[in-house]
């Protein structure tokens, strides 16, 4: 395992990946500020959380319409708004799991 030092909304992590993957771990983490900042320039600064929640969001939207378009296939209406909320009970999900304070070392 490798350590990957990111940086997303100003805040420093170390996320562990494996070897040979940190070049994606990077890139991935800029794509997710890269939205983040997108979200506050939306709405403006918040609680963290949400503002993460909100990128994250951006990010789901941008990867339906990606896999939708690519398959061909068309999700109109209510099975759409369906299947966003569904990604937005996952997502609030995490955002809690990440809200929770690290156990002591």
């Amino acid at each position: 395992m490798a350590d990957v030092p990111i940086e997303v909304g100003g805040r420093a992590y170390t996320l562990a990946c494996r070897e040979g993957e940190q070049d994606r771990v990077r890139l991935l983490a800029r794509l997710v500020d890269s939205r983040l900042t997108e979200a506050r320039r939306a709405v403006g600064r918040g609680q963290e959380a949400r503002e993460l929640l909100l990128a994250a969001m951006l990010l789901a939207d941008e990867l339906d319409e990606q896999r939708t378009a690519s398959a061909g296939i068309r999700i109109e209406g209510e099975a759409r708004l369906a299947a966003l909320e569904r990604c937005a009970v996952r997502l609030e999900a995490l955002v809690a799991a990440l809200e929770k304070p690290a156990p002591a070392s």
